[in-house]
């Protein structure tokens, strides 16, 4: 086996990329490239019934959005079929497995005796050390011959070492009576033919890799180190379900949280560095060690989630996040800015980005920059519009177009006007509120009128005293 570091994410296409698999993503990309290895995509499409393109294409957005990419090509386990096949025939030659031509029916009669005996129903084929001379012209499916004795023992990065007695396993089928691989022996094939070192997966598939560690050692092929995560919790400690929110990555996309909050919230679920939660790609990549990853459940937390991605919201770089924002708008099909909206919001974002928790909350709390006169007042907005407010608007205007417009000489003009009608700043920061944007609750006055400019400002200004 390379001595590269080689990891996979092997989805099964169902409609979304669910944020189990997500996270399961992530770490097999936080593994690869912090190690310069490869990060390969594989789609275990051989169910034909619930795989289609469009289940696909929306596995392949997910990861898109999120920024994790993979080398080289998707692969398709389906199109791997034949080599599924021929690896099957090949054990069955060297004798590593064997034709079981056991009907469902006598299976059936087998578990249901066992049952009644209470013994085992673990079926023993009576085919496994046939003569293949009294071998019937009959249907058949390809068994393994796995050992009888011993115990298997899967050397296990997170869970430790996992036994699991070799009595308690069964001949599993390999090949299907009509000649299509099961997809037990298709993922061990895909997994050694990529070059798979490690195999980072949800614990749920522990239990199978007692017996693909069976199908690599029939094969005589170097085992890939495990590495089996615990499964997402929701807040109450039960299995991530509907109930608890969100399951797709286009969900968390279209509420607005940006893709580089969600990747470092996901890594932070069942993996820690030390007490660190907010962290960049750089640092996750170079930190990121199997070690690190925990052997409980972990929890989802959206007030957690909120706090990182407040965190990565408040020091993006502005270009980045007016390319975020735009992504967002189109993601959930609402209008886009226009080039003006842009140019204000951007000027806008020194005053919103540490506020804001989500790209929705960011452009509401930046409305004010958005919104085009006349400017449409809400209930709280209108309430401080009295005849005396107005006045107070009338004086402040007429003193802000001989200002500079630098912050000192517009805290300088509010003041002044504020002393002259014999009133605290706050008397005079409502109406402006509302003149300037329409609402009770926006970022302080003085940023607001530094954005709009000097003629916009004025003219809100305006229009709001003499409404």
């Amino acid at each position: 086996m390379s001595d590269q570091i080689v990891t996979r994410f092997a989805p099964s296409p169902t409609g979304y990329l669910h944020i189990g698999g997500a996270r399961t993503a992530l770490f097999n990309w936080l593994y690869a490239r912090g190690r310069g290895g490869k990060f390969l995509l594989r789609i275990e499409d051989t169910d034909r019934a619930r795989s289609t393109p469009e289940a696909t294409q929306a596995i392949l957005d997910g990861l898109a959005w999120l920024g994790l990419d993979y080398d080289g090509e998707a692969i398709s386990q389906f199109d791997r079929a034949d080599r599924h096949a021929q690896v099957a025939l090949e054990m069955l030659a060297a004798g590593h497995a064997y034709k079981c031509f056991a009907t469902q029916d006598e299976i059936a009669a087998f578990r249901d005796a066992a049952r009644a005996e209470k013994r085992s129903t673990l079926y023993r084929s009576p085919w496994r050390d046939a003569d293949p001379s009294t071998h019937p012209d009959a249907p058949y499916v390809i068994r393994l011959k796995a050992p009888r004795d011993g115990a298997t023992v899967i050397h296990d990065a997170v869970q430790g070492d996992v036994t699991i007695q070799n009595d308690q396993l069964d001949d599993m089928v390999l090949l299907r009576s009509d000649g299509t691989p099961v997809y037990m022996l298709a993922v061990v094939v895909d997994d050694y033919d990529m070059g798979v070192t490690h195999v980072i997966r949800g614990d749920d598939h522990l239990n199978n890799a007692a017996r693909q560690i069976q199908i690599y050692n029939a094969m005589g092929w170097p085992l890939p180190t495990y590495a089996h995560i615990p499964l997402i919790h929701g807040p109450d400690g039960k299995k991530l379900s509907k109930r608890h929110g969100a399951l797709g990555v286009e969900e968390y996309r279209d509420m607005g949280y940006p893709a580089a909050a969600m990747r470092n919230y996901l890594a932070r679920l069942g993996w820690s560095h030390g007490d660190d939660e907010f962290f960049t790609d750089a640092q996750a990549q170079d930190w990121f060690d199997l070690s690190g990853i925990g052997k409980s459940a972990a929890r989802f937390d959206f007030k957690k989630l909120d706090h990182i991605s407040g965190q990565h919201i408040a020091v993006m770089d502005d270009a980045d996040l007016m390319a975020q924002i735009t992504g967002f708008l189109a993601a959930t099909q609402q209008d886009l800015l226009s080039p003006v909206q842009s140019k204000t919001l951007h000027k806008a974002l020194y005053c919103l980005k540490d506020r804001a928790k989500t790209l929705p909350e960011l452009l509401d709390k930046g409305l004010f920059a958005l919104t085009q006169r006349p400017i449409a007042m809400d209930e709280k907005a209108q309430k401080s519009l009295d005849t005396v407010s107005r006045g107070i608007l009338k004086s402040l205007t007429a003193a802000l177009q001989n200002a500079s417009w630098s912050r000192e000489d517009l805290e300088h003009a509010v003041n002044e006007t504020a002393a002259a009608h014999e009133v605290g700043f706050g008397k005079v920061a409502a109406p402006m509120r509302a003149a300037l944007s329409g609402r009770s609750v926006t970022p302080s006055v003085i940023d607001m009128l530094l954005v709009l400019g000097q003629e916009e400002a004025t003219l809100r200004l305006t229009e709001a005293a003499s409404a």
